[in-house]
């Protein structure tokens, strides 16, 4: 059931792409490089499911995650020692949230990363759970509960963002033109 909706959310970015080279090539005096700079300036949207839709479209632990503020066991997730050049998508809404070039072994056994892609793809907030205050990572637009940050990450911010691998999405590098995330290419460069 998941392959079929990142397949469609796929195929319609792909037909935004498309459409937009085409009308810069009709346009006399335009070419790729117009286009690519219309498609730039044209905002993805992202949106979250309902809470029903969610629940079919997700894993168990994904739900948990990101709609009920679990997390998941450390050095057994997905992502936690993944190395590949890439972006991490909200699993829920496929909004941006983190790069590879942020992200760093921090020993936890969570990936973490020492910034998000840009400074509003994620919302913090005082989470006063299991007898202690930490702030509480989400992102913007689903509310997807992703993990903490702390003040303990490598000097470039000095933050330690401790993300669930269960709330992300992970897009290599070779297929972000292909899935619509264009406009963070330039962080490989």
């Amino acid at each position: 059931m998941r392959a079929k909706f990142v397949s469609k959310q796929a195929f319609f970015k792909t037909c935004a792409v498309l459409i937009i080279w085409m009308t810069a090539w009709a346009v006399p005096g335009s070419g790729p490089a117009e286009a690519q700079q219309t498609y730039k300036e044209m905002k993805m949207e992202f949106n979250k499911p309902s809470r029903e839709e969610l629940e079919k479209i997700l894993t168990p632990l994904q739900f948990r995650v990101t709609q009920d503020d679990g997390t998941e066991p450390p050095f057994k997730n997905e992502y936690w020692d993944n190395k590949k050049q890439g972006i991490y998508v909200d699993i829920v809404s496929g909004e941006p949230l983190f790069s590879s070039t942020d992200k760093f072994d921090s020993g936890t056994g969570w990936p973490s990363f020492t910034r998000p892609v840009k400074p509003d793809a994620v919302t913090e907030h005082t989470d006063r759970k299991l007898f202690m205050t930490r702030v509480e990572v989400r992102s913007r637009i689903a509310d997807s509960h992703l993990g903490h940050v702390f003040n303990d990450g490598p000097e470039l911010t000095g933050l330690r963002y401790c993300i669930n691998s269960a709330s992300l999405r992970f897009i290599p590098r070779e297929k972000m033109q292909d899935e619509g995330y264009t406009e963070f290419l330039y962080l490989f460069e």
